[in-house]
C-alpha cells in the first residue's frame, strides 16, 4: 500500500502520539510525520512495579525499558518526546475498578475503561499543553465521520488484528480529535514499514497480557492489591445442591473449565457466580449456551440511540468472539436486550458486548 508523504494541509497541525515502545506506535508516529504532521511523542507512566515489591519488574505499564524504548524511537524519528504521569487516573479508572469487579464476581474489561477515562480522556486534556487538539495511537482500528454527522470506529483492514471492541466506549468529542493511521494497513505490513524505515523497535513482539498483572494471576494481584482475602465457599448446581468447595469467587469466571478440580466423571463449565451466596454455579457445557443477555452503561457512536425501535446487527460478546446476530431493543432506563439468532457460548457478566452496523460501531455496553 502506498503511504501518503507531506499533505500541505497537515503542516503545523500538532498531534500527540502515544508511544507505547511497540512497534504499532511508532508506526503510527512515522506515518504522521510522513503526512505533515507536527508530532509529538508522550509515553503514559500508569503503573510502577516498584510501588508494589510483590510485582514483577518486567513492564509493567510503564517500566523503564518501555519508556527507553520509546524514547529511542522519538530520537530516531526526531520528534519531542515527553514521559506523563498519569498513575493516579489509572489507579482510581483502572485498577480499582478491576478489582472491585472481580470481588464482585463480574469479569471486567480494563482496557476498554483504561482508553476512554486515560488513554482518551486524561491524555487530550493534557495534551492541550502542548497546544495540540489531537491525539492518535497505533490502535487497529479506523475513525470515520458518517452521513448522519456522527463519528465512529470501524474495523481494521485486517480482521487478524482487529482492536476495535475495546474502543466502543469513546464518546463522540473523543473521536473527532483522534487519529488512528494503522488501522488502514495489516499487520505484516505496519511490520514491513518499520523494518525498511529502520524503527529500532521494528522487531519486538506485540505484547498480549493485562499491562499491570503480567504474570496473569489476576486471584494474587486482587489479594495483595485490596488486602482482602479471598473467601472460600460452595460449589452449587443450579438447583442448589452442593457439589464440592471453590477457593473463593475471584478465581472463576462463566465458562471455564480448568482449575475446579471437581471430580463429576464428565467435563462441567462455570455457568454462574452469585457473590451475595458466595456461589459459584456449575453445569454442563449445553448450560453454558444462552439466547440473550442485558446490558447497561450504554454508549452509543453510529447511531444515537434506539428511540424505541429495534435494530437488526451483529454483536460481540468478548474480544476474541466473531460476532453473531442478533436484534436489539430498549429494555428500560439505559439497558437494551439483546436476542441472539444462535445461542452464544460464555455471556460473562462485566464483559463488554459491543454492536456492530457492518463495519462500524453501532454502540456497546457492560453486560449484567
Amino acid at each position: 500500500m502506498k503511504r501518503k508523504k507531506n499533505i500541505k494541509a497537515m503542516e503545523r497541525t500538532k498531534v500527540v502520539v502515544g508511544l507505547s515502545g511497540g512497534v504499532d506506535s511508532s508506526v503510527a508516529a512515522l506515518l504522521l510525520k510522513e503526512q505533515g504532521y507536527e508530532v509529538i511523542g508522550v509515553t503514559m507512566k500508569t503503573w510502577d512495579t516498584r510501588e508494589n515489591e510483590d510485582e514483577s519488574p518486567q513492564g509493567l505499564a510503564h517500566g523503564d525499558g518501555i519508556i527507553e524504548d520509546a524514547r529511542r524511537v522519538a530520537e530516531y524519528l526526531s520528534i519531542p518526546f515527553y514521559v506523563m504521569d498519569f498513575r493516579e487516573e489509572f489507579r482510581r479508572h483502572v485498577v480499582d475498578y478491576f478489582a472491585e469487579e472481580y470481588l464482585q464476581g463480574r469479569t471486567p474489561n480494563p482496557c476498554v475503561v483504561c482508553n476512554r477515562y486515560v488513554k482518551w480522556e486524561a491524555l487530550l486534556n493534557r495534551s492541550r499543553e502542548f497546544g495540540a487538539d489531537l491525539v492518535a495511537t497505533g490502535h487497529y482500528a479506523r475513525i470515520e465521520k458518517l452521513d448522519n454527522g456522527r463519528c465512529a470506529v470501524r474495523t481494521s483492514v485486517t480482521a487478524a488484528k482487529d482492536q476495535t471492541y475495546a474502543l466502543y466506549n469513546l464518546t463522540q468529542d473523543q473521536l473527532s480529535r483522534t487519529l488512528m493511521p494503522v488501522g488502514s494497513y495489516p499487520k505484516e505490513e505496519i511490520r514491513r514499514i518499520a523494518w525498511e524505515s529502520g524503527i529500532p523497535v521494528a522487531k519486538k513482539p506485540d505484547s498480549q497480557e493485562i499491562c499491570f498483572i503480567p504474570d496473569q494471576d489476576y486471584a494474587g494481584f486482587i489479594r495483595r492489591y485490596t488486602g482482602k482475602t479471598s473467601v472460600p465457599g460452595c460449589f452449587v448446581d443450579k438447583e442448589g445442591r452442593i457439589l464440592g468447595q471453590h477457593k473463593g469467587i475471584i478465581h472463576y469466571t462463566v465458562g471455564q473449565r480448568k482449575g475446579l478440580n471437581l471430580a463429576m466423571g464428565h467435563p462441567v463449565f462455570v455457568t454462574g457466580i452469585r457473590p451475595e451466596s458466595n456461589q459459584v454455579v456449575i453445569g454442563n457445557n449445553e448450560d453454558v449456551f444462552t439466547n440473550s443477555l442485558l446490558c447497561s452503561k450504554l454508549n452509543w457512536m453510529a447511531i444515537d440511540g434506539l428511540h424505541g425501535g429495534e435494530l437488526r446487527l451483529s454483536a460481540k460478546i468478548r474480544y476474541a468472539h466473531k460476532g453473531a446476530m442478533c436484534t436489539i431493543r430498549e429494555a428500560g432506563k439505559d439497558q437494551v436486550e439483546c436476542i441472539f439468532d444462535e445461542p452464544v457460548r460464555a455471556v460473562t457478566p462485566g464483559q463488554a458486548v459491543v454492536f456492530y452496523l457492518e463495519d462500524w460501531i453501532a454502540g456497546g455496553g457492560i453486560i449484567l
